[in-house]
């Protein structure tokens, strides 16, 4: 990709530039898009366009993020345009910083797993429909925050190779609880397909930005990879991170459930899902409690 086409294109001669995410490494398929920040200081929800043939998705940031979450995005950032200098000297400072960070968003995303736990275990007590979705974003946090502690960043094309990757130790070991608490195991081509799609009705009502085209695109280069637990396990983070993002107001919108029930794949016996937010709960502590020894 010629990146300087598309800074003229866009016109972002007079703001960094940077390319971050899976393209900035080894690990990344044909599949991938191209994630691009541009430090403007605007508050516009990520776009995803596609340029020269290539899914790019652009994301707007600050020069002066304070956001661990964030920052830690920029690990190892490819500088595409810089002319002030001032990215190098942001990189800079996450690079000087980078085990702090991640391990703030560590406890952060422990932090939201707890969270989600006890919204599980409430919805169940009041009968909620959106008790087991609660348990589904608990258990993916629980994957962040051992991931963070990895100093791995969460991508969730990539993320559970990621986490089969990781080294054995008592926090890592937890994997085996994210694994039967998110569903991998059901993961055949015909219901991937019903999660695709309802995937991509809660993306176009959520983010309305046609990320859709590039969910679509990984969910196939999954299959005909015959890589289902991770065609299941992205679906399911890309479905927590646009949950989330309606965390204050979901009871409020009951009908949403039709549709996430099939996204995220949800099982309807409430001990089961308790039985999972306890194990949930359990392992994040455990681990909280670990970061605090250190």
């Amino acid at each position: 990709m010629n990146y300087e086409d598309l800074i003229n294109e866009k016109s972002w001669s007079d703001y960094p530039v940077g390319l971050g995410g899976c393209r900035t490494s080894d690990t990344f398929f044909d599949s991938c898009d191209y994630d691009i920040t541009v430090f403007d200081d605007k508050s516009q929800n990520d776009e995803i366009i596609q340029f020269q043939n290539k899914f790019v998705k652009i994301y707007h940031g600050s020069l002066s993020e304070s956001q661990s979450k964030k920052l830690i995005q920029y690990d190892n950032m490819r500088i595409i345009h810089d002319e002030s200098w001032d990215l190098r000297m942001l990189l800079s400072k996450v690079k000087e910083k980078r085990l702090t960070l991640y391990k703030d968003h560590a406890k952060n995303s422990l932090i939201e797993s707890l969270f989600c736990c006890e919204k599980t275990k409430q919805g169940i007590k009041e009968s909620s429909v959106f008790a087991p979705c609660w348990q589904k974003c608990a258990s993916f946090f629980l994957a962040d925050g051992i991931l963070a502690l990895n100093q791995c960043k969460s991508s969730p094309t990539h993320m559970l190779d990621s986490l089969r990757r990781l080294k054995k130790n008592s926090v890592n070991e937890k994997i085996s609880v994210v694994n039967e608490t998110v569903g991998i195991e059901r993961s055949i081509p015909s219901l991937l397909v019903r999660m695709l799609k309802s995937t991509i009705g809660f993306s176009d009502l959520v983010e309305k930005n046609n990320h859709s085209l590039l969910i679509q695109q990984k969910h196939d280069y999954f299959v005909k990879n015959s890589m289902l637990s991770d065609c299941y396990f992205y679906l399911g983070y890309i479905n927590k991170e646009n949950f989330v993002k309606l965390k204050d107001s979901i009871e409020k919108q009951p009908d949403l459930i039709h549709i996430l029930k099939i996204s995220f794949d949800i099982d309807a016996d409430p001990n089961l899902i308790e039985r999972q937010a306890d194990l949930i709960h359990k392992s994040s502590n455990e681990i909280l409690d670990n970061i605090s020894r250190r």
